[in-house]
C-alpha cells in the first residue's frame, strides 16, 4: 500500500487548465482515469488527509504509485480523451457498465446491392440501418413477419440467395408473397432498394403518410370495383397497424428521445434506457455496474452517456436525451453529443407531463433490474452456500449461520416507534417467521434502547418455549413465566443482525447476556459504508465489495428495513384516522358499523342514552355502558364550519369514515 505523499506532484507543477489524468500502480498499470476543468484543483483533492477521503477514493490513491496528466484545450476534448482512455486501459477503479445480455437490433443492410432485413447483435457496421435494440429477438421476428406482407424485402442469407439465383426458383417466402424475389429477377435492384427504403422509413416512425397513401389506394380500387386489390390493401393496412401496436405511442409523434434512469445502492447501480423514435418506444436496454469509485447519480449518468454514445454518430444520437440528474459539466456533454449527431442535442431533466411520467416508468424498470440482479444470486444453492461460508469466516463463527434474524427500528420523529424481525433460513427469506413489535417501555426516539427492548422480548419468548419443552436449565438464568401465547419463537438463530453500528450491536448483545444466552452471534451492518460491526470491537469487519456474504447481509438488512417501514406507516395511518369508537375495548368492526348506521354520526351517538344504545342489534347493556363511558370521556372535535357562509355543518355522514381506515389493516 503506497503513501500518496510519495508521488504527490510538486506545488505549481500541475497546470491550472482542462485535462485528463491517469493514476498508475507500481506495475505501471492504469487503475483510474479522470478528467477535470482544472487539473490543479482536481488532483489536489486526491492528496488531502486520507481520513477525509471517501473510502473508495482512499483505496484508489493508496493502490496507485504515480499520477500523470495530459492537457487539452477544451472540456469537450477532455471528455473524448477520457472515454478513449477508459476504453483502452480498462481501469479497475472506473465505473464500467456491463450488459446483462447482448441486445439484438433489427438491421437493414443498405450497403448491399439487395438490402436484407435481419436480426443483428454486436458492434454496428457502416452502411447498415439499425432499429432497436429490442429486449428479445422473437419480438423483432414478429414485427418483421407482419411488415413483410407490405414490404416484401429480402430476408434470406447470402448462401440461400445465391442458390435460388442459380436454380432460378425462389424460396418459400417468394411463393407466399413475403419476398419480392429479387434473386430470380421479379424486381430490379432499384425497385428492391426502394422497398427497403420504405421499410426503413416506416420503422423510423414515418407511418402516417404511408398509411394514408395505402388507404387512398384501397378506396380507389374499391371505386373501380377492383375488390381483390382493395381487400389485399385492406389486409396490408391491418398488418401495419398490428405492427405499430407492438410499440405504443408514449410521446408526441415527432419526438425522438432517449430516456435514461438510474437505480443505485451503496455498492451497485443499474441503468435503464428507453429509445423513443417517432413518439414510440422502439427499444430498451439496461446495464449494471459496481460502484468502484466515489460517484453520485450525476456521475453515473455521465458514464452512461459516454458508453451509450461513444461509438455512435448521426441519427443514432437523438435530438433529446432525458436524464434524472445533470452531470457537473453538462454543457460540455451537450456539445459532445451535438458533435456526434451533427446538430443540436437537448440534454435535460424532464419536469412535467408525459416525458416525466415516462421517466418514472424507466426508473421503475431500473429498480426492478437492480433487484433482479441482486436476487439472482439468492436462487443458486451454490452461491447461497458460499455466502453463508463467507459470513461464518468473516465473523469467526463455528459454523454457517443457517438461520439469520435481522432487527430494525422505525419511527417518525420519535412517534409510532416500531421494530421488525425478518428471518432468512439457508439464505432465503422465511416470511412466515417475520414478526413485528411495538416499543412499549418508553416514548420518544432512542434506537439503542428500542433495540435492547425488542431483542430482549424476542429471546424471552424463546426461553418460554424452551421452558415448555423442558429444555430450559434453571442454572442458565431465570426463565420468564409462560403467558399461554401461541408458539412463535421456538427456534433460535445462529446469527442476529441489527441495522446499525456499534451502539445498536452493544444493545443487542447486552440483551442476550442479561437473559443468559451466549450461543447466538451478533453483528451490525452500518448503512453508510456497509461495514460489519461486532460486539466489543473498535474497528469494523470490511467484507470485499464482491463478497457473496456481504450481498446476503445487505438483502437481510434491506428486507428488515422494508418490513419495519411498512408497519410503521400502517400504524401511523391508523392512529391519524382513528375515531372515538376505536378506543372502546371489545367493540369490533361489525358493531361499530351497526352503531353508526343506527345513529347516523358519532355526535348523535354521544347524545344517546344507554337505553337507546341498547336498541341497536347486537349491543347489550354492558357494551352500551362501555360505549357511553368512552364517548363521554372523549373530547369531541370542534364543529365543522362552511368557510363560504359561516354556517356550522352537522356531523351526519362523516363519522363512518373515522373507523373505515381500520378495515383491512394488520392488527
Amino acid at each position: 500500500m503506497a503513501d500518496p505523499s510519495s508521488y504527490r506532484p510538486e506545488p505549481g507543477q500541475v497546470p491550472d487548465s482542462p485535462g485528463v489524468y491517469k493514476f498508475r500502480d507500481e506495475h505501471r498499470r492504469v487503475i483510474y482515469v479522470g478528467k477535470a476543468k482544472s487539473l490543479r484543483q482536481r488532483l489536489a483533492n486526491y492528496f488531502q488527509d486520507i481520513a477525509g477521503l471517501h473510502p473508495r477514493t482512499a483505496t484508489m490513491v493508496t493502490t496507485a504509485a504515480s499520477v500523470e496528466w495530459t492537457v487539452v484545450s477544451t472540456e469537450v476534448e477532455a471528455l473524448q480523451l477520457e472515454y478513449s482512455w477508459i476504453k483502452e486501459f480498462d481501469p479497475r477503479f472506473n465505473v464500467k457498465y456491463r450488459d446483462d445480455k447482448s441486445y439484438p437490433s433489427l438491421a437493414v443492410t443498405m450497403n448491399e446491392e439487395y438490402p436484407r432485413v435481419q436480426v443483428m447483435r454486436g458492434p454496428k457496421k457502416k452502411g447498415v440501418r439499425y432499429f432497436g435494440p429490442y429486449g428479445h429477438a422473437w419480438a423483432i421476428r414478429e414485427t418483421v413477419d407482419l411488415m413483410l406482407r407490405v414490404f416484401p424485402v429480402r430476408t434470406c442469407s447470402a448462401g440461400v440467395f445465391k442458390r435460388s439465383a442459380q436454380i432460378g426458383r425462389p424460396c418459400l417466402l417468394g411463393y407466399i408473397g413475403k419476398c419480392s424475389a429479387p434473386c430470380v429477377g421479379r424486381v430490379t435492384p432499384e425497385e428492391h432498394r426502394e422497398l427497403a427504403e420504405d421499410f426503413c422509413d416506416f420503422m423510423a416512425g414515418r407511418t402516417g403518410t404511408y398509411l394514408s397513401r395505402l388507404e387512398k389506394q384501397m378506396h380507389e380500387a374499391a371505386e373501380e370495383m377492383e375488390y381483390e386489390k382493395a381487400a389485399r390493401l385492406r389486409d396490408d393496412i391491418g398488418a401495419l397497424r398490428r405492427a405499430m401496436e407492438k410499440n405504443a405511442v408514449v410521446l408526441a409523434d415527432a419526438t425522438d428521445a432517449d430516456l435514461i434512469a438510474v437505480a443505485e445502492d451503496e455498492l451497485e447501480a443499474a441503468v435503464q434506457i428507453f429509445h423513443v423514435r417517432g413518439g414510440r418506444v422502439r427499444g430498451q436496454r439496461g446495464w449494471v455496474t459496481d460502484k468502484v469509485e466515489a460517484v453520485d447519480t450525476a456521475g453515473l449518468v455521465e458514464h452512461a452517456l459516454q458508453q451509450l454514445y461513444g461509438e455512435e454518430k448521426g441519427e443514432a444520437v437523438p435530438k433529446e436525451v432525458l436524464v434524472p440528474a445533470l452531470p457537473e459539466d453538462a454543457p460540455a456533454l451537450g456539445q459532445w453529443l451535438a458533435d456526434r449527431r451533427g446538430s443540436g442535442v437537448s440534454l435535460r431533466i424532464p419536469q412535467r407531463g408525459d416525458k416525466k411520467a415516462l421517466m418514472e416508468t424507466v426508473h421503475r424498470n431500473a429498480q426492478q433490474s437492480l433487484a433482479l440482479h441482486k436476487t439472482k444470486r439468492a436462487s443458486d444453492l451454490t452461491t447461497r452456500s458460499r455466502a453463508l461460508e463467507e459470513i461464518a469466516e468473516a465473523l469467526e463463527l463455528d459454523g454457517a449461520p443457517l438461520r439469520i434474524e435481522c432487527f430494525d427500528i422505525s419511527h417518525l420523529q420519535g412517534d409510532d416507534v416500531v421494530a421488525s424481525m425478518v428471518v432468512f433460513e439457508d439464505g432465503l427469506a422465511r416470511k412466515s417467521e417475520y414478526r413485528r413489535f411495538q416499543v412499549k417501555t418508553f416514548e420518544g426516539q432512542d434506537d439503542v434502547r428500542s433495540m435492547h427492548e425488542v431483542v430482549s422480548r424476542r429471546f424471552r419468548r424463546y426461553l418460554q418455549e424452551k421452558l415448555k419443552t423442558g429444555e430450559w436449565d434453571a442454572e442458565d438464568g431465570e426463565a420468564p413465566e409462560d403467558d399461554g401465547r401461541p408458539k412463535r419463537f421456538a427456534y433460535p438463530p445462529q446469527l442476529v443482525v441489527v441495522d446499525g453500528g456499534q451502539p445498536q450491536v452493544a444493545a443487542a448483545k447486552r440483551a442476550l447476556e442479561e437473559l443468559g444466552i451466549d450461543d447466538v452471534a451478533v453483528c451490525g451492518l452500518a448503512k453508510r459504508l456497509e461495514e460489519v460491526w461486532l460486539p466489543g470491537e473498535d474497528d469494523p469487519v470490511v467484507l470485499p465489495r464482491t463478497s457473496e456474504g456481504l450481498y446476503l447481509l445487505q438483502r437481510v438488512r434491506d428486507e428488515a428495513h422494508r418490513f419495519a417501514i411498512q408497519y410503521q406507516r400502517n400504524k401511523r395511518g391508523k392512529r391519524l384516522k382513528a375515531g372515538p369508537l376505536d378506543e372502546v375495548p371489545g367493540l369490533g368492526e361489525s358493531r361499530k358499523v351497526a352503531l353508526l348506521k343506527h345513529f347516523g354520526s358519532v355526535k348523535k351517538l354521544r347524545q344517546a342514552t344507554i337505553d337507546q344504545i341498547c336498541e341497536v342489534p347486537g349491543i347489550g347493556r354492558k357494551t352500551a355502558e362501555t360505549v357511553a363511558a368512552a364517548l363521554a370521556g372523549a373530547v369531541p372535535a370542534g364543529p365543522a364550519v362552511n368557510t363560504a357562509t359561516g354556517e356550522i355543518i352537522e356531523d351526519e355522514a362523516s363519522a363512518p369514515a373515522e373507523t373505515s381506515s381500520e378495515r383491512g389493516t394488520a392488527p
